[in-house]
């Protein structure tokens, strides 16, 4: 069996745990400088940029602060946004070290291999703060000692699942151009190389373009990569709201009945395309459980809870502190969506831990959350 599905198993056992503990009204904010009650410590969600991803999460880590029950133990929540540049998260980190009532950081890193970013959060570890990296991860040859552990989608498999997808929708393959806010970011890199594998040698790339976070970008890059290779008949959306991008140049340039369109995560607009028959396939992610756990994991590390950690992560040495490497990976949930029953994406063609629903099955899910996306 494989490490990540491992961790796929471990998961509900200590979702049970933490909502076992309690509910108490939530401490949740976007802002990493407001201010706390005596005594309290922050425990802050670093997010790469701005996106409605993050609100899924946020509903996850106030769900998470009422059932675990923060405010009595003096600890609150809290959701910051960066700006997709490596800048604004070195700055983030910098204020976070010389502020005394921080006691844990999770971060979405822009970029993996940045030597800055790298610095700051070492420098919040030796201060005593406990650090976490969370949607996608730092470069573990080189900065595997920033964090204590990784928690998010294994991201290679998302875009292996994705791919799969493609390959089940175009059997005869197909020409594809990929799409993203930044390529440098990990979680970029892995669903890309990710998708080639999982759709094999008949599909053939492009094109793959960056947008740096704009979203008018995003479509101005989709009418490029149009105009370069008119022949491109498979569009691939790798973050959120590429999705919508896609969709917007298909329909002007009247190209649907030519293009499959198969994209990751489900922006509230994405799945307003799926509904009106243009998109094909989702493949996504669980922010929500992210939230969730990832409050739940920076508040046992706050407390040194090393129950809740060791459910987390087996190898978890209560001793040292530590993780060993390749054991420091929580990996959450992936689901596929389709329109409607009569897609030819069945869930054998998927690995057997991926979820797979429907259009109709998924918004019953995110309805039940409170959710407008995922």
């Amino acid at each position: 069996m494989k490490r990540w599905q491992l961790r796929l198993r471990v998961w509900p056992c200590c979702f049970l745990v933490a909502v076992l503990a309690g509910c108490q009204p939530s401490s949740s904010d976007s802002s990493s400088s407001s201010p706390n009650g005596a005594g309290v410590k922050r425990l802050i969600l670093l997010t790469n940029g701005d996106d409605p991803f993050w609100d899924a999460m946020r509903t996850g880590m106030e769900k998470a602060a009422q059932d675990i029950k923060l405010s009595d133990a003096k600890l609150a929540v809290f959701l910051d946004k960066g700006d997709f540049s490596d800048e604004a998260q070195i700055s983030k980190l910098s204020q976070y070290a010389t502020q005394s009532d921080i006691a844990a950081v999770a971060i979405s890193p822009v970029d993996p291999e940045n030597r800055g970013i790298a610095d700051a959060m070492r420098e919040l570890r030796d201060k005593g703060v406990h650090v976490l990296c969370i949607d996608s991860d730092m470069d573990m040859t080189r900065y595997r000692d920033t964090r204590f552990a990784y928690m998010g989608t294994n991201n290679v498999m998302g875009g292996t699942e994705l791919g799969r997808a493609a390959k089940g929708l175009r059997a005869e393959g197909g020409v594809y151009a990929t799409f993203v806010g930044l390529k440098a970011v990990a979680n970029a890199h892995e669903r890309i190389s990710g998708f080639a594998a999982g759709a094999g040698e008949a599909f053939r790339e492009v094109e793959s373009l960056a947008d740096g976070g704009d979203e008018n970008i995003a479509q101005e890059n989709v009418k490029a990569a149009l105009n370069n290779h008119p022949d491109i008949d498979t569009m691939v959306g790798i973050w959120a709201y590429n999705a919508h991008a896609i969709v917007e140049v298909v329909k002007d340039r009247d190209l649907r009945n030519r293009t499959t369109i198969v994209v990751f995560d489900a922006a509230e607009l994405a799945l307003k395309d799926m509904s009106e028959g243009y998109v094909d396939a989702m493949v996504v992610q669980n922010p929500y459980q992210m939230g969730y756990l990832g409050t739940t994991l920076m508040k046992a590390l706050a407390e040194g809870d090393h129950s809740v950690i060791q459910g987390m992560y087996p190898n978890y040495d209560e001793t040292s502190g530590e993780i060993s490497a390749g054991s420091d990976i929580f990996t959450t949930e992936l689901r596929v969506v389709v329109p409607d029953d009569t897609s030819p994406l069945k869930p054998e063609m998927f690995e057997e831990n991926t979820k797979f629903f429907t259009f109709a099955e998924f918004s019953e899910w995110l309805a039940e959350r409170k959710l407008k996306g995922s």
